[in-house]
């Protein structure tokens, strides 16, 4: 590579094994972290930060077992700044092709007061821990915690120890996401002009998002200097989460006229690990969340549709297909048009003319005022049914009852009519939902995800009416259900069975002389 393509590129060292498995509530098993490194690896990530391996003796197995298994990455483990922490590092990276150890501490006047360390103790520190490191491993990355809450001269000094003692990268923080991008620029850009052996090292970024600006602060560092850029899928991190993975690399692929550099990621593959991490962390993606969010290229109002249809580069300034969707989506509202319609009524084989479109769009808008979404299905029933706004339901609830409480699991029994046919089931699960949710499972044997379970009070108060959303995919289709009532188990067991009963209408399975009774999800085609 020639020094002007080494200029040109910015390395990608993720950190969701790491820094993004610290979210409360994120923590991932040790198989999951394994196929996660794996789809980082596969999808060009130059450096997986894969754990902390003083953490947990989990920590650590995780950490070796992805460094052996490692084909394309560097893999780095954490460690903080003493002698202890860097050997459990490097016992756990040693196995990688390409292995480093990051080590670092807190150097500003908050987080020194913690060790209570003077500013030449922590000086001797560094230098001493960095020098250990760097006997053990020929690549150390050393970082400053809090770095832009630092002393300026102090920051100084310390980088210049940390590069004397052998690290060949140093990552500055931005630790509680305190900075603004002019002022993450302009920190590297005097780092790299005033530290001594500054232009022989790699500088990265690291920036939380606490004021929403994390990935305006990585690449902002970049036009300062930097060359490594520290982020996780979706995201995911402490408090407000990091820069994410997924923001800077297709900002970097749009925006090359402005930001001329280049990475080795496949964009294409970031849509997969992007869902996998949201189930594995249990972390659901925010709908309107930049490149992955399910919205992000989804349009509802009419003017931005009836756009779309004409020409795409109105409302989009990149291809879904170039992070792995399958295309644009043109979901239907009560902001939608005439041209968004015709459109979806073409994609599900209907030719309608100008008049019979003109009814289908009145009875349309009236639907559309009293639903969030209108679904395929829904449209199928404007069309066939005169406007009928709800398919049959071939599953329905009969009855149910639950018990709950502190001297067990919660036990649900649950009767239904299934195309006519009386079943019931009785089932425990942990938790009344869940025993319900077994339930109707027992009744109707199926094999679709729950991908939202969702509960939101419509007023307040004890006798508060609850509303219910379930989404249940299978197979790449999605339906959701909704109910309401001021029991919040019958109102999720009616929202399930809902979304049963759109997931059959999606499907068109279920047709005049049908038994639903009869149809397993396992069996669908």
């Amino acid at each position: 590579m020639t020094d002007t393509a080494q200029q040109d590129r910015v390395v990608i060292f993720d950190t969701t094994l790491r820094d993004g498995e610290q979210s409360p509530g994120a923590t991932m098993t040790h198989d999951e972290k394994l196929e996660i490194a794996s789809m980082l690896d596969d999808m060009g990530v130059d450096i997986i930060e894969a754990g902390f391996p003083i953490a947990s003796e989990g920590d650590f197995n995780a950490v070796s077992e992805i460094a052996k298994n490692s084909v394309n990455s560097r893999i780095c483990g954490l460690a903080r700044a003493n002698i202890t922490d860097i050997d459990r590092c490097w016992e756990a990276v040693k196995h990688a092709g390409k292995p480093r150890i990051h080590t670092f501490i807190g150097t500003s006047p908050l987080h020194r007061a913690i060790p209570n360390l003077t500013m030449d103790e922590m000086a001797d520190k560094i230098h001493e821990t960095v020098t250990h490191a760097r006997n053990l491993c020929d690549n150390v990355q050393w970082s400053p915690m809090d770095a832009t809450r630092t002393e300026w001269d102090y920051l100084c000094r310390v980088i210049e120890i940390a590069i004397k003692a052998g690290a060949s990268t140093i990552n500055i923080p931005d630790t509680v996401g305190y900075t603004a991008p002019m002022e993450s620029a302009e920190l590297i850009k005097k780092l790299i002009e005033t530290v001594p052996g500054a232009d022989e090292v790699i500088f990265a970024t690291h920036c939380h998002n606490d004021l929403g600006m994390a990935t305006a602060n990585s690449l902002a560092a970049v036009a300062g200097g930097a060359r490594q850029i520290e982020c996780t899928i979706n995201g995911l991190g402490e408090r407000a989460g990091n820069t994410a993975l997924e923001e800077v690399v297709m900002a970097l692929k749009v925006r090359n006229d402005i930001m001329p550099w280049t990475t080795g990621i496949d964009t294409k593959k970031l849509m997969n690990i992007s869902r996998r991490v949201a189930t594995v962390s249990g972390f659901p993606v925010q709908f309107n969340k930049a490149i992955v969010g399910k919205n992000a290229f989804a349009h509802e109002s009419g003017i931005h549709q009836d756009g779309m249809l004409k020409n795409k580069e109105t409302f989009e300034i990149m291809r879904p297909e170039d992070v792995g969707l399958a295309g644009t989506s043109l979901p239907l509202g009560k902001h939608s048009g005439r041209a968004a319609l015709r459109d979806k009524l073409e994609q599900l084989g209907f030719e309608v003319g100008d008049n019979q479109l003109k009814d289908i769009f009145v009875r349309f808008k009236e639907l559309a005022d009293r639903k969030k979404e209108v679904f395929d299905d829904d449209i199928i029933a404007l069309v066939r049914a005169g406007g009928g706004e709800d398919e049959d339901d071939h599953l329905q609830l009969v009855s149910m009852k639950v018990t709950c409480g502190t001297g067990g699991p919660a036990e649900a029994t649950v009767e239904m009519e299934i195309d006519g046919k009386d079943v019931s089931a009785t089932c425990e699960g942990d938790g009344p939902v869940d025993a319900t949710f077994k339930a109707i499972r027992e009744n109707f044997p199926n094999a679709a995800h729950l991908e939202l379970y969702q509960v939101s009070a419509v007023t307040e108060g004890t006798d508060a009416q609850a509303t219910v959303s379930v989404r249940l995919e299978e197979d790449g289709i999605i339906a959701t259900g909704q109910s309401a009532n001021t029991d919040t188990v019958v109102a999720s067991a009616k929202a399930y069975i809902h979304a049963l009963n759109r997931l059959l209408v999606r499907r068109g399975k279920v047709g005049e002389g049908a038994d639903a009774k009869e149809i397993s999800y396992k069996d669908l085609a």
